[in-house]
């Protein structure tokens, strides 16, 4: 018997021993197993700790992040459009992580944060354009602009504040009356124009970029009364992504590479990150082959191969790791795959949930915050303010 094949025994073995051990052998019922996910304290507790960091990080005008933390290796970021568009779009996060975390009704420092993100907010936000004819950086901060401005318009409806809830509304509008004029040729949305820098993009779409907008579109449309976002630009941004959908319901990382799909960030492994918005999206937008099955695929695929997902955070080029994924994916895509568990009906959701939330606590670090790819100093609050969002998503009332 060679040594490979007397491995090969030696673990059967040891497998047959184990579950003779563990009362799966023969007819005897398997005990049942107690709950593998963190209990809602510890949820609650995680939490609690992200909030302390946003708010020990938040920047004297109101806003997060900054330029000034350099590694020496930065992505193209002409200034100062660029960091005008990251520092809005991370103080909108940072506003949706606040509100979402039901913390500002019983905390006063949370609520005086809230005011002032909210304040800068609305300031700056009107001014956010593209920055050069090739960085389009303006389109995440359109995005997720407008999903801040929604949970601002419920909060000053609620409060009975009219006039300021209507300047919100006329302020989504606006976001997305400029998202219609940075919309691809192609329909849906890219973050670079390397092609002609025409006054519309003639770069190709991206797909996670085109589904972060159509969630965005989704909630102010159901949300937000007399919002009305364009069918025709919908229709050709859910186009766009059915162009990068694969049959396993992966996706190309843009509609430039649909000649290459086999290319390694066009597989599965390199799609880990972002097939959980590009479903949701669709699914939003009524594609009904987008079914429980797919999202529940996709989440087991998430929880199967995180550490493979994992093994691109915090590194610090773009694209470095296996299958060409980059650390921003990271915690990008597990907010993603928390808007695909809330989707799901309760029955099916519980392990996801559990899922995700094992993952998020594993990985808080010292101070309260979370972060995958470092990025001047947007990293932690935008890390933080996916990680919460998603946390919150995971409580089980």
């Amino acid at each position: 018997m060679n040594s490979e094949v007397k491995t090969i025994s030696s673990i059967a073995t040891l497998f047959v021993v184990g579950l003779a051990a563990t009362g799966l052998q023969g007819s005897e019922e398997p005990e049942e197993s107690p709950p593998v996910g963190p209990t809602q304290a510890e949820i609650e507790a995680s939490i609690d700790r992200g909030l302390e960091f946003l708010l020990a990080n938040q920047n004297a005008n109101g806003s997060w992040g900054s330029a000034h933390q350099t590694k020496g290796l930065n992505i193209y970021a002409p200034v100062p459009g660029a960091h005008d568009a990251f520092r809005a779009a991370v103080t909108a996060m940072g506003i949706n992580a606040l509100i979402e975390s039901g913390r500002v009704e019983s905390r006063p420092e949370v609520a005086s944060s809230l005011e002032r993100a909210e304040t800068f907010l609305l300031e700056n936000l009107p001014k956010v354009r593209r920055a050069t004819a090739d960085a389009i950086y303006n389109v995440w901060t359109h995005g997720y602009g407008i999903q801040a401005l929604v949970r601002m318009h419920e909060e000053a409806v609620a409060d009975g504040k009219t006039e300021r809830a209507e300047r919100i509304k006329r302020l989504i509008d606006q976001q997305v009356t400029l998202l219609s004029h940075y919309e691809s040729v192609d329909g849906g949305w890219g973050y670079y124009d390397f092609r002609a820098g025409t006054a519309r993009p003639s770069s190709s779409s991206i797909s996670f970029t085109t589904a972060t907008m159509l969630v965005a579109f989704r909630e102010a449309e159901t949300r937000v009364p007399g919002v009305d976002v364009p069918d025709a630009m919908v229709d050709r941004a859910i186009k766009a992504i059915n162009r990068q959908r694969k049959p396993d319901n992966s996706y190309l990382y843009g509609e430039y590479l649909k000649a290459r799909p086999m290319y390694g960030i066009n597989r599965p492994g390199g799609s880990l990150g972002r097939s959980q918005a590009c479903n949701i999206a669709l699914r939003y937008w009524g594609d009904k082959t987008v079914t429980d099955d797919v999202l529940e695929e996709w989440l087991d695929r998430l929880r199967d191969r995180n550490g493979w997902l994992s093994i691109g955070r915090k590194r610090p080029i773009p694209h470095e790791s296996w299958f060409s994924v980059a650390g921003y994916f990271y915690y990008y895509g597990h907010y993603y795959a928390a808007l695909c568990v809330e989707d799901l009906p309760e029955s099916k959701a519980v392990p996801h949930r559990e899922m995700l939330a094992g993952v998020l606590l594993s990985l808080q670090e010292k101070d309260g915050s979370w972060w995958d790819y470092p990025f001047y100093s947007y990293h932690q609050p935008y890390g933080t303010a996916f990680a919460i969002m998603t946390l919150a998503r995971c409580r089980t009332s």
